[in-house]
């Protein structure tokens, strides 16, 4: 086996197995995988969007953090929405105003980072030329694919303000047996001038003054300047461990540290003892979620604006600390301003048979992102400023040249320093508790890929703890009586993260691949 790849798109999925099956590496797959999924699912990725990639080398065992988060613009201020806010969403996704500015349109666009952050991908750690990476999406674009049930559905929502339609991009469908088949000439153009031009062409060459030009000509806060200094931040992972294994995770503004803080905590109590999904657990886990969420609300920003206190945030004694105030049932409160936000961010994991091992996230933001096409180059932008606090002085709030903080969290479980779980989601705020609950499952109650990830799950970021439908009423009773309100919801899948993984095993190197069952993905090896 040359390796496995895991995604919510099946057309993506068999891309990257090519690429592994031709001998290409981890890297290799991600990049190429990542730009099919942005012509098949142009609402929930793209050239104008933002990501992170963790990639482990298996060859040196280095590990390191790619960080390609959207940067709000130079004509950004920091109190110019203050009087507008209405309220902090509910899930902690998102800020509304009264003019939904941030939402929607030129204003909610920020400087897109993932075209550098695919490009350095490849550059730094893959083994295969740039442009080799991108011709499966551009032949893909050009010729047309079959549209999913799933695609389809979300395409058919009117759009909101001055947003373009997915089908207007893509283009005119055409009935095919089987389903609609469409095409995106114009994204195909785009990316056959980036497959030659490489980043510089998009953020200083011919593509980057199209962009700068049209978000002047409407309002924007992103400029040509802001392109040419856009720059892909390089860290290290953050690290914490785990019932002995080493969990790595990204930095903020992503989300890792808050996994990683919520695994401190949880390291205290013995889980499989508790029974998986019983009352204890559901109660221990949402309790322990939120008090990494509300560390995360007064605490977290992007670091080259806010100092993180890592340290402190993962330390035993804050762990023990959270543990005294869970065990007493005292009230923890998560700041917010007074749904579950649109899915639009995706997620793809990939282990080849050299030992690499990638997790790569990116978005558009929520719903189709922006909703802005610049005419001609066929994709959205994101709408990054959405989630920036409006209000100044906060950790969130907004600064030009700043990322605002992010759920996206590619993390990877090791056993001594070789890969074991690398596992990753799209899904907003509840990235992190989604993949928060596939390494529990793993660690703590023994699961394989497709068991942890397919298993029943909640979400706890404020006063309701949110549960799949799948568990069972006379728990969430008894959850009540413990003293937590719990909602069940109408789905028994999806709502609470995408989740895709894959497991290695450490003996034999076997590879067990897991694709959430609430999307249309798979699993696929090479």
């Amino acid at each position: 086996m040359k390796g496995m790849i895991t995604a919510p798109q099946p057309l993506a999925v068999d891309a990257g197995a090519r690429v592994l099956a031709a001998g290409g590496n981890a890297v290799d797959a991600a990049v190429t995988a990542a730009f099919v999924q942005m012509v098949v699912t142009p609402g929930s990725c793209g050239l104008g969007g933002f990501g992170t990639m963790n990639v482990h080398e298996g060859t040196t065992g280095r590990e390191v953090i790619l960080d390609f988060h959207g940067k709000a613009g130079a004509r950004a201020t920091p109190d110019m929405w203050q009087d507008q806010i209405v309220e902090e969403n509910t899930s902690g996704y998102g800020y509304t105003l009264l003019s939904q500015a941030n939402q929607r349109g030129y204003q909610a666009i920020t400087t897109p980072g993932t075209v550098a952050g695919l490009h350095k991908g490849i550059a730094d750690y893959g083994t295969m030329p740039w442009r080799k990476a991108l011709r499966p999406a551009i032949e893909l674009a050009r010729r047309g694919f079959e549209v999913s049930q799933s695609t389809a559905q979300a395409w058919q929502k009117p759009p909101v303000g001055r947003e373009t339609s997915p089908w207007r991009i893509a283009g005119r469908p055409e009935h095919a047996e089987g389903g609609l088949i469409v095409a995106n000439p114009e994204m195909a153009e785009t990316l056959e001038t980036l497959a030659e031009g490489g980043e510089e062409v998009f953020y200083r060459g011919d593509l980057a003054r199209r962009m700068a030009e049209d978000l002047e000509r409407g309002g924007g806060f992103v400029t040509l300047d802001d392109l040419k200094t856009y720059s892909v931040t390089v860290t290290s992972p953050l690290y914490a461990t785990y019932r002995g294994f080493t969990v790595a995770s990204n930095r903020a503004p992503g989300g890792g540290v808050t996994i990683l803080q919520a695994l401190r905590i949880l390291e205290g109590y013995d889980l499989a003892g508790m029974g998986h999904l019983s009352p204890e657990y559901v109660y221990t886990v949402s309790m322990a979620m939120k008090a990494a969420w509300a560390d995360r609300a007064n605490l977290v920003g992007d670091p080259a604006f806010v100092p993180v206190p890592y340290e402190d945030l993962l330390s035993q004694a804050r762990a023990r600390e959270w543990r005294r105030r869970i065990e007493g049932r005292e009230r923890i409160t998560v700041p917010r301003w007074h749904p579950l936000e649109p899915a639009s961010t995706t997620h793809l994991s990939v282990v080849d048979g050299r030992g690499n091992a990638v997790g790569l996230t990116h978005s558009l933001g929520s719903g189709s992102g922006s909703g802005i096409v610049t005419p001609g180059l066929g994709f959205y932008y994101n709408n990054c400023m959405f989630c920036f606090n409006p209000v100044p002085g906060h950790p969130n709030s907004i600064r030009p040249g700043k990322a605002r903080v992010t759920g996206m969290a590619p993390t990877l479980v090791k056993r001594g320093q070789k890969p074991f779980f690398t596992v990753g989601a799209p899904g907003g705020t509840r990235i992190v508790t989604g993949v928060l609950h596939a390494v529990l499952n793993v660690m703590d109650m023994g699961m394989s890929a497709t068991e942890a990830i397919a298993a029943p799950r909640f979400d706890c970021q404020g006063d309701v703890i949110i549960a799949h439908s799948r568990i069972p009423p006379s728990t969430c009773a008894r959850v009540k009586e413990m003293g937590h309100d719990i909602r069940r919801m109408l789905v028994a899948y999806g709502g609470i993260a995408s989740v895709h993984g894959i497991r290695i095993n450490p003996e034999t190197g076997a590879l067990d691949g897991g694709a959430d069952p609430g999307d249309g993905g798979m699993a696929l090896a090479a």
